[in-house]
């Protein structure tokens, strides 16, 4: 048996205030913040998803935002940038809209692709492309426009304490295709139209440590329950210790560590963010899994309240 992943579920990464998580993934990158719930592991902290108008898989980023937690640092072992992409034409406003909200970024090119790269407030590494491929994105909000709006992931670039180790699991475990290398990059892409696009770092960069402004996993995309059932198995008949299935509400996961200790999710794509709020309302209410519905009180109390506002 061999599979293949249709590529990014979503990306769940460490951060710091959440007004200013708030501020930066809805005010300035215009998107929509479809669930505010809680870390299940640790109730006392938010667990806040961004995405398209649907929250639909392969747009969908995901934070645990811990104000004064201690500075993380990026490198080997974890994630290294995210890629947004945007419809063809969208760059120039993207560099207007960064420019005019003080955001700095930097142009570059990979891959034959012209990219924008900058950090996110809390200092997670960015990066925005232009592609044809992927649905448009229906949300507007702030002066973002459907025919300029981040579809969701273009990908992401992979940082591994052992490249080669991370490459064979990223071709002969997960199914991604080798598309080309250039430099010190190994490009890689999925079946799907969006958060299709993995770039590998061939070359060490040192140890990256986990805190604020780090990714904490990538996830990657189980059809269902049976289709994620038979990932762990596979992912397990080649080496790796995969955990048992973990009930995220959202959706199921599952984790294991690749050879490059890279976190690595398998997470379903139902049953979605709207089986507990309709989806016009999604990320208006906080929500609580039934475990906890009984200490919403305290609970509310504890978090540090924000509001989705539109920036100047």
């Amino acid at each position: 048996m061999s599979k293949k992943t249709m590529g990014i579920h979503h990306i769940t990464a460490i951060v710091g205030h959440p007004q200013e998580n708030v501020d930066f993934y809805s005010g300035v990158l215009g998107l929509r913040l479809v669930k505010k719930t809680i870390n299940f592991d640790d109730p006392e902290t938010y667990h806040l998803y961004f995405g398209n108008e649907g929250g639909k898989p392969g747009t969908i980023i995901t934070f645990f935002p811990w104000p004064g937690a201690r500075q993380g640092i990026i490198g080997d072992g974890q994630i290294g940038v995210t890629s947004y992409v945007v419809p063809k034409g969208a760059l120039e406003f993207w560099e207007k809209r960064l420019e005019e909200l003080n955001v700095s970024y930097t142009k570059l090119e990979r891959f034959g692709e012209q990219y924008l790269e900058f950090d996110d407030p809390h200092g997670l590494h960015l990066e925005i492309v232009e592609r044809e491929e992927g649905e448009v994105n229906t949300w507007s909000f702030g002066g973002i426009t459907p025919n300029v709006a981040i579809k969701g992931f273009g990908g992401a670039t992979l940082l591994s304490t052992q490249p080669n180790k991370t490459a064979e699991l990223l071709e002969k475990v997960m199914g991604l295709e080798l598309v080309g290398k250039e430099g010190d990059f190994a490009r890689y892409r999925s079946t799907a139209d969006i958060g299709n696009v993995i770039d590998l770092k061939l070359t060490s960069i040192g140890s990256g440590e986990m805190g604020v402004g780090t990714v904490h996993h990538i996830a990657w995309r189980a059809i269902d329950d049976q289709d994620q059932l038979e990932w762990k198995k596979y992912v397990e008949a080649h080496g790796y210790g995969v955990t048992p299935v973990q009930d995220r509400n959202y959706f199921n996961a599952i984790y294991f560590r690749e050879h490059g200790e890279i976190l690595f999710e398998i997470a379903t794509d139902p049953p979605g963010f709207a089986h507990d709020e309709s989806e016009a309302t999604m990320g208006e209410n906080l929500m609580l899994p039934e475990q906890y519905e009984q200490y919403r009180e305290p609970i509310a109390q504890g978090l540090v309240p924000f509001e989705i506002r539109e920036l100047n």
